[in-house]
């Protein structure tokens, strides 16, 4: 740690006395000639002379950014700085997101892990595109706003494309009855028999991020219906809503664990259900159905007349001794949590005690449950073994979608008091690097553009993400641990990603378009993000298990972006 911080304080350092000039005292015919000399006559040059250093590669000038930070019309000389600027970048990201995750462990989730900390992390992407539409006067930032809007592509194509099929390939396991097995990677590179699975939230968080592509098809639309750049109404009505959504998106986060601990505890009921039939099966003498597939009710009473006690009820007591060694018995549920649940459904008399009546009434309602579980599968004759067996099988698979996947046992924060002002500290520190730093690094890439006659788009789409984003390397080693877990928790965190630049930073952008009145012309680049999200998108929101061929597409969507915005920009002539 004391390393890095020490090349960061070299490098903000080089690039504080690195000057745009150097001046020298020219030799003149009054001045004494031991004065130590830069060699240069002063008649020569009918300015003060001035030994420049960034004009290697070209005669044009350059600004310096807060005028003291080094600029240069030199490819070579914006390469370097956009590697430094790209690296500052990059560890503001990481300082954020390290605060982030800290302050989440203290305080856990809800106004903080909800609101604040999706904030943050968005912060990088955000300070870039705002300092590319806030450049100087009107004519540069319409220059430089092509910048932010390669930042804000690239950042989603890069993270649903490259990032989501490398860590399909390293947190690969094998395929067994359509899911993957936790640290089983027997199969290798089978592109069918190997991949990975996710829990319902990942595809929730899938359809999210497609729902988040609506301010884009709002700006799109008057390209798609006239062929026409949308007109100022119909930028400001896209801010608004891609703001709406932001707001709606944060409340979703606050929330969203008191919703998915309601429908975990549904499924861990449905799933008590299942194994509670499955054992009274093996009590019952006789079908729970008849041929017609109504419940028998003769057999359910002398299933209760086996189960009772010597008072002629079944209490919360008999239930205990019953749900041991049912199938559930080795998940993690609690005996006590799963009697009160079928006491909870079956006393309707709220006496603490189940008559004949309501048995046979609670039985013959969770049998129709089964029964219509049973017949989705087009299987309109099912015997009533196979129907339990069905409905418990799909219920166990439920509750394993809505389980909570991210509650892995966590050591509790040694010290909160200092490890909340250590995050408080980095998340200022990673702040005020990005704000710093986000307008030099812009016009480095401005001026690459230029020097090479690259299109600015082309080289923040391919360079910039990588500077913004810090999480490509956690995910990678976070998917390499080949459970269904951890591969949920991080293509959950990618989808969540791509959505909050689909709000967030579409919002600063849009916002600069419309208070700066600049010209609208990224239909092509908006196209790009379009195509990429919904395909994406729409492979997680209908499949919890990815097999590994799915990488291969998901790679090839890069360069076809590129290639279509290429083609769509410099051929085809879209604005």
């Amino acid at each position: 740690m004391r390393h890095k911080f020490s090349f960061i304080y070299l490098v903000i350092i080089f690039l504080l006395i690195l000057p745009h000039s150097n001046y020298g005292r020219p030799i003149t015919e009054e001045a004494p000639l031991l004065m130590v000399s830069d060699g240069i006559h002063d008649h020569i040059h009918s300015e003060p002379c001035l030994i420049y250093m960034n004009n290697l590669g070209s005669s044009d000038t350059c600004t310096e950014t807060y005028g003291f930070l080094p600029c240069t019309n030199n490819a070579l000389g914006n390469v370097f700085l956009m590697l430094v600027y790209g690296y500052l970048m990059f560890l503001a990201a990481k300082s954020l997101s390290a605060g982030s995750e800290i302050l989440l462990q203290i305080l856990g989730p809800g106004i903080i892990g909800g609101l604040f900390l999706p904030l943050l992390s968005s912060l990088p992407d955000a300070t870039i595109i705002l300092a590319s539409g806030l450049s100087g006067n009107k004519e540069t930032a319409q220059s430089q706003v092509s910048v932010g809007m390669g930042l804000l592509a690239g950042s989603n194509v890069m993270l649903l494309t490259i990032l989501w099929g490398s860590c399909l390939i390293v947190g690969r396991c094998d395929l067994e009855n359509s899911v993957a097995i936790d640290d089983k990677d027997t199969k290798g590179f089978n592109l069918s028999e190997s991949g990975v699975s996710t829990d319902i939230w990942t595809s929730y968080a899938a359809m999210l991020m497609i729902v988040s592509c609506i301010p884009l098809v709002i700006v799109q639309l008057p390209q798609f219906f006239h062929g026409a750049p949308p007109s100022r109404a119909a930028l400001l009505f896209s801010l608004i809503v891609s703001i709406c959504l932001l707001i709606v998106y944060t409340i979703y986060q606050v929330f969203q664990p008191r919703i998915q601990r309601r429908r975990l505890a549904y499924a861990k009921y449905k799933n008590i259900m299942s194994g509670f039939l499955e054992q009274l099966k093996t009590r019952t003498r006789g079908r729970f159905l008849k041929d017609n597939g109504e419940p028998h009710i003769e057999v359910i009473q002398k299933l209760f007349d086996s189960l009772k006690n010597s008072e002629g009820y079944i209490t919360a007591t008999d239930l205990r001794a019953l749900i041991i060694g049912m199938p559930f018995e080795e998940e993690d549920m609690d005996i006590d949590e799963a009697a009160a649940s079928i006491m909870l459904d079956f006393d309707k008399s709220h006496d603490s005690r189940i008559d004949m009546e309501e048995f046979v009434r609670g039985i013959t309602r969770w049998l129709h449950k089964a029964t219509r579980s049973t017949s989705q599968n087009n299987d309109h004759s099912p015997t009533t073994p196979k129907i339990l067996n069905d409905f418990h099988q799909r219920m166990k698979a439920e509750q394993d979608l809505w389980s909570d996947h991210s509650d892995e046992a966590v050591e509790s924060v040694k010290n909160p008091r200092w490890n909340t002002f250590k995050a408080v500290v980095m998340l200022l520190l990673g702040t005020v690097v990005a704000g710093v730093f986000a307008d030099p690094l812009v016009d480095a890439v401005d001026n690459f553009s230029a020097s090479t006659s690259i299109p600015s788009f082309f080289v923040s789409f391919v360079m910039l993400p990588f500077a913004s984003s810090s999480e490509i390397v956690s995910a990678l080693i976070f998917s390499s641990r080949k459970k269904i877990r951890t591969a949920s928790l991080t293509y959950s965190e990618i989808y969540g990603s791509v959505t909050m630049s689909n709000i967030l930073s579409l919002s600063v952008f849009l916002g600069l378009v419309y208070i700066q009145n600049l010209t609208w012309s990224f239909s092509a680049e908006v196209l790009v993000i379009l195509i990429v999200c919904i395909t994406m998108g729409l492979v997680a929101s209908f499949h919890t298990t990815l097999p590994l061929w799915l990488c291969f597409p998901a790679f090839a969507l890069y360069p076809l972006s590129l290639l279509l915005v290429y083609i769509l920009n410099y051929v085809v002539g879209i604005a």
